[in-house]
């Protein structure tokens, strides 16, 4: 009986893990992600920014600033008035 409850728990984990990897691929596909730009709250920047006053992720300190950026779903960052790397680049020439 031993034995059997063996074989049981590995079959088991076995067939968790195989459909533990196939979620975890569906999540990467669906969570592709982009920076986007002028949308980062102060303290809630998510790495270094574009003119390099700061190399770390919560260091802004201005709300929106132009060469702040947090990751967003891929797709979206436009719909919330943010804006790409190149666009950000191109604003904090002017």
């Amino acid at each position: 009986m031993n034995n059997r409850l063996i074989a049981s728990s590995a079959l088991a984990s076995v067939l968790a893990m195989g459909l533990l990897s196939g979620a975890h691929a569906a999540d990467e596909k669906s969570m592709e992600k982009e920076k986007c730009f002028g949308i980062a709250k102060a303290g809630s920047n998510d790495c270094a920014n574009l003119s390099g006053s700061h190399s770390c992720a919560g260091q802004s300190k201005n709300a929106m600033g132009a060469d702040e950026w947090n990751y967003v779903a891929k797709g979206s960052c436009a719909k919330m008035g943010g804006k790409s790397m190149d666009e950000a680049k191109a604003a904090m020439k002017k």
